[in-house]
């Protein structure tokens, strides 16, 4: 069984990340920065977690306002350090761990959270800075993270009760998680910040002690304020700190507090905490709540010639999935007419996934992973109509295939200049 074995609360501020980059570990004006994560460190060193689950907000960087949710879950095999303007951190890509981010995934929509889901976006510093100086990197990190990106730049975000709640019952998915992994979980954001309008640079460090001390003894009364509450304490940006709620809301009701670090050199607090449960407390096994995670597709699997689009199914396609989508561009569109086969190379497709689009294979192509509405694009780009492909898919010639319709007619989903094949 996965177990949790602690919190950690980091401020995300780029100036960490800068910080390390410079090497200002001996400049006594940033020295403080690095004195405050070498508990952190000394104690993942500890305990070595395996995985890290990584709450924190991207800057507008990987997520832009044309598709904005609250809830965001990485289930990628691999994340890369995101370009913010002048180029990405020489910092190596960190392992994601597919698996438990499907079982979270399925145990959060089982308590009836909505969540999206993401792969292939790089991280920002939201994610980058504060961990590059928790985790050792020379040569690779030493384990991987699920990150859960929450949406707090956009309003209405979600409410500290509802990110409070969140954190219970990513406890009891962690814990329901049968492999057995050390998992960390990781807030960041905060904390009394502004950094836009006429209040730029606004900070309230009475606030953080009052927000540090509610934290670790009565979570319930900061799940009580309201986002404009947050605000005024500690400015619209700070407001972020609700994203500590999760990780809380994941710990025991009591815990004990390990190291509490607090420095503001600039514009934003520089602050870590780490947590335990206190005592601590075993995984408790819940097979109710196992088999309620599975029930909504309890038996699906018994469907002939039924292929639920599911998280693993979307990682292993994921780059085949993602090449074809890319027909929906008119320049890709026509160099895969004119020539496809550099195309596979810039995509990094394997051999089977090259063979398997050159072939038009459109049944085991749906087998392999890739959904049926991105076949539907390839169909049209080519000029075959969609009941071409669901007759491919039957193993029926087209003829066949029409003798078990009302009606024979043809269509696809081409807009302009569509040629279709009879």
């Amino acid at each position: 069984m996965a177990r949790i074995v602690g919190g950690i609360g980091s401020s995300h501020t780029p100036t960490i990340g800068f910080a390390l980059d410079a090497r200002k570990q001996s400049d006594p004006v940033w020295a403080p920065i690095f004195a405050g994560y070498e508990p952190v460190q000394k104690w993942l060193q500890e305990k070595r977690p395996d995985v890290l689950f990584f709450i924190y907000n991207d800057h507008v960087t990987s997520f832009f306002f044309d598709h904005y949710s609250h809830f965001a879950l990485g289930i990628g095999e691999e994340y890369a350090v995101a370009d913010e303007g002048g180029g990405p951190r020489n910092l190596p890509p960190v392992k994601g761990c597919p698996a438990l981010a499907r079982h979270i995934a399925m145990a959060l929509t089982a308590d009836e959270f909505d969540l999206s889901y993401f792969q292939g976006k790089p991280l920002d510093h939201g994610c980058f800075s504060p961990l590059s100086v928790m985790w050792p990197h020379e040569g690779g990190w030493p384990g991987a993270i699920v990150p859960l990106q929450v949406g707090v730049l956009e309003f209405p975000i979600p409410t500290a009760r509802r990110c409070f709640r969140l954190g219970r019952s990513l406890r009891r998915a962690i814990e329901s998680y049968p492999e057995d992994l050390k998992v960390a979980i990781v807030a960041t954001g905060g904390l009394a910040h502004q950094v836009h309008g006429e209040r730029a640079g606004f900070n309230n460090t009475p606030w953080d002690m009052e927000f540090l001390d509610l934290l670790e003894r009565d979570p319930e009364r900061l799940a009580e304020l309201t986002i404009a509450q947050y605000a005024e304490r500690g400015g619209l940006e700070g407001a972020e700190v609700i994203m500590w709620l999760i990780m809380r809301g994941a710990l025991s009701a009591k815990v004990r507090k390990l190291h509490s670090t607090y420095y503001l050199p600039s514009m934003t607090p520089i602050v870590t905490v780490i947590y335990e449960d206190d005592p601590p407390t075993a995984a408790q096994p819940d097979a109710g709540f196992r088999e309620r995670i599975a029930r909504e597709l309890a038996g699906i699997e018994k469907l002939p010639g039924t292929y639920p689009f599911t998280l693993d199914r979307s990682v292993k396609a994921y780059r085949l999935n993602h090449f074809l989508h890319r027909l929906i561009e008119p320049e890709f569109r026509r160099r895969f007419l004119s020539d496809p086969e550099p195309m596979f190379e810039e995509a990094r497709l394997t051999a089977e996934e090259r063979n398997l689009v050159r072939r038009r294979d459109w049944r085991a192509l749906i087998h392999y992973g890739v959904i049926f509405f991105l076949l539907e694009k390839l169909a049209a780009v080519l000029g075959i109509t969609n009941l071409h492909v669901y007759a491919a898919m039957r193993g029926e010639t087209l003829e066949e295939f029409q003798k078990t319709r009302n009606v024979q007619m043809l269509y696809s989903v081409a807009g302009q200049g569509a040629h279709v094949k009879r």
